[in-house]
């Protein structure tokens, strides 16, 4: 099979994955967050097996089918901030192999993600916290859903390195990888 046929058709299969991903999510609400999170792992595979633009188109075409199909548009934001965010880190982590010295590190490649997490979801939350009431939001409850962000995150992080470093490494050759 020529090489771009298989990339489109892998990528096609990956994409109709994970809009099942976000469309179960509306349906089976007790797991939408790990459906989301499933679906968005799907950004990482195309990244990793065909590069970061692949990986972009991806999600951009994902978010864009997501809209169109998803009876839920709030899961297809949250399926977007989360490719998103599998798409930035694997940019840097795509540019820090390329560098020397502290930037190549695994606490600056930590920092940055939290980082990253925290320029999504901080401005995220304070507007979903807008929405909810024209009052301000207690400090007491902002400050602990930033907390349990940041337990999300680890959470979120350590699932995404196992399904690509351990699953998806163990079972590309499958796919013909």
């Amino acid at each position: 099979m020529h090489l771009n046929t298989k990339k489109i058709a892998f990528a096609g299969v990956m994409l109709a994955l994970t809009e099942v991903g976000i469309a179960l999510g509306s349906v089976i609400e007790t797991n939408t967050l790990f459906l989301l999170a499933a679906a968005s792992f799907f950004v990482g595979i195309v990244i990793q097996e065909f590069g970061l633009k692949s990986g972009a188109g991806f999600l951009l075409a994902g978010i864009l089918l997501g809209i169109f199909l998803s009876p839920n548009k709030l899961y297809v934001v949250s399926y977007a901030f989360m490719g998103f965010y599998i798409l930035i880190i694997e940019t840097i982590w795509h540019f820090s192999g390329r560098a020397s010295g502290w930037i190549r590190s695994r606490n600056f490649f930590w920092l940055m993600k939290y980082l990253v997490f925290n320029v999504l979801y901080i401005p995220g939350l304070i507007y979903f916290w807008s929405m909810l009431s024209e009052k301000k939001a207690a400090k007491g409850i902002m400050l602990m859903s930033v907390v349990f962000g940041q337990f999300i995150l680890f959470v979120f992080d350590k699932t995404y390195e196992y399904a690509m470093g351990k699953i998806w490494k163990e079972n590309r050759h499958k796919f013909g990888f």
